[in-house]
């Protein structure tokens, strides 16, 4: 009987591990961490600049404006498209990571007759292996900009 005791009470106590660790890892996996850049435009609605969960960073959507100035750098597409890109560099870098991180991105024109111009500026970001990527048109964009890139990136 005490031999029966001792396995059943053995028994419940490596449940209860096994128990804690599926909660410990629930909620480990529900914790994610709100990336906040001065390095971007404060954003113009309710949503984060970034949100890291894990080792993936998805980056909101940026526009050509002076995270500084609140400027809008709309003198030329490639202007815009650069303001554009360092604002997700200035995101990247608070993260902690760099454009070689990038796996995707998502890139929205007003006009599809931007894209070799676009094209030129977000290449020269990158020295190869560059990220899967799509490039829309779309009718408008937030602050009637010409171009937004959002991306996603890894550890």
């Amino acid at each position: 009987m005490q031999l029966y005791l001792q396995t059943l009470i053995q028994a419940s106590y490596t449940d209860l591990i096994q128990i804690k660790i599926k909660i410990q890892s629930i909620q480990f996996s529900k914790m994610k961490t709100i990336i906040t850049s001065k390095n971007a435009p404060a954003p113009i609605g309710p949503y984060s600049h970034a949100v890291l969960k894990g080792n993936t960073l998805f980056v909101s959507g940026q526009v050509g404006k002076h995270p500084v100035s609140g400027e809008l750098m709309l003198a030329d597409i490639k202007t815009e498209t650069k303001q554009v890109m360092e604002n997700l560099k200035g995101i990247l870098t608070d993260a902690g990571m760099d454009f070689t991180h990038l796996c995707k991105t998502t890139i929205f024109l007003t006009d599809m007759n931007d894209f070799s111009s676009v094209n030129e500026v977000y290449g020269s970001y990158f020295s190869g292996d560059y990220p899967a990527r799509e490039t829309v048109q779309v009718s408008k964009l937030p602050l009637n900009v010409n171009v937004e890139i959002s991306v996603i990136a890894m550890r």
